[in-house]
């Protein structure tokens, strides 16, 4: 039995994070943790934390985690640089899962997007379209973000220099190195994402829609039984379903 603490409890993710925990017997949920809530008070009784709070608290949970031994899956998105390296350097001391989107289908999707790029090489131009909900606070989503690392990565280029964002006015021609990336935000989506590898005389798009936010609460809970098991390192759920 994993006894695992929920951070973010009252979000959407938090509330489909205890509704699917109750069709996991392996796991127990023993602390659900929101704004004004002490995590402090609860820590002692878990295995792992799971955290969906937002960006800005995460810092803050992992540095708690670290200093009670516990586990920690990071499901958060939109950290700045430096909350990165903080949350990052707390890989020697416990084991962490960090990863934008913990549905297996997206990270099927990660690595189908790695694969393309890799077959299909320089010629084609590369752009990402995601939409969400209209209520999320950060652009472009961190799945979409992956996705763009993953493009980047294979044409060994940094990723902030040649991701362009929206094109709007007299903008120029396309240039052959840039990866384009388009946000959307509407009703009550959960998440859609496609991967568009574009050439002349033909064209391919992984696409990727979640309809319910059960997908990811399902995958952020099978990462939470795997990294109890682990030693201290920096995971993704590529690691937890053994696609690395």
């Amino acid at each position: 039995m994993t006894n695992i603490i929920i951070t973010g409890a009252k979000g959407q993710m938090g509330q489909a994070l205890l509704s699917c925990a109750a069709r996991h017997p392996e796991l127990k949920v023993v602390g659900q943790i929101d704004i004004g809530d002490d995590l402090r008070s609860v820590i002692e009784a878990g295995d792992v934390v799971v955290d969906f709070s937002f960006h800005e608290a995460t810092p803050e949970i992992a540095t708690l985690c670290a200093w009670n031994n516990k586990a920690l899956v990071i499901g958060t998105t939109g950290h700045s640089e430096a909350e990165k390296e903080h949350l990052a350097g707390f890989k020697d001391r416990i084991p962490i899962v960090w990863s934008s989107n913990y549905s297996t289908g997206v990270n099927t999707l990660f690595w189908l997007t790695r694969k393309a790029a890799e077959i299909l090489g320089p010629a084609y131009d590369l752009e990402i379209v995601e939409m969400h909900h209209r209520l999320k606070k950060d652009a472009p989503s961190g799945t979409a973000a992956t996705l763009a690392e993953i493009l980047a990565s294979v044409r060994k280029q940094q990723t902030a220099e040649v991701l362009r964002h929206g094109r709007h006015g007299i903008v120029g021609q396309r240039t052959d190195a840039e990866i384009g990336m388009h946000s959307l935000r509407g009703g009550d989506v959960v998440g859609d994402h496609t991967v568009i590898f574009a050439a002349s005389g033909e064209r391919l798009e992984l696409t990727h829609k979640a309809s319910s936010r059960n997908v990811l609460a399902n995958g952020a809970l099978r990462a939470a039984q795997w990294v109890g098991q682990q030693k201290p390192g920096l995971y993704s759920m590529q690691d937890v379903l053994g696609l690395q």
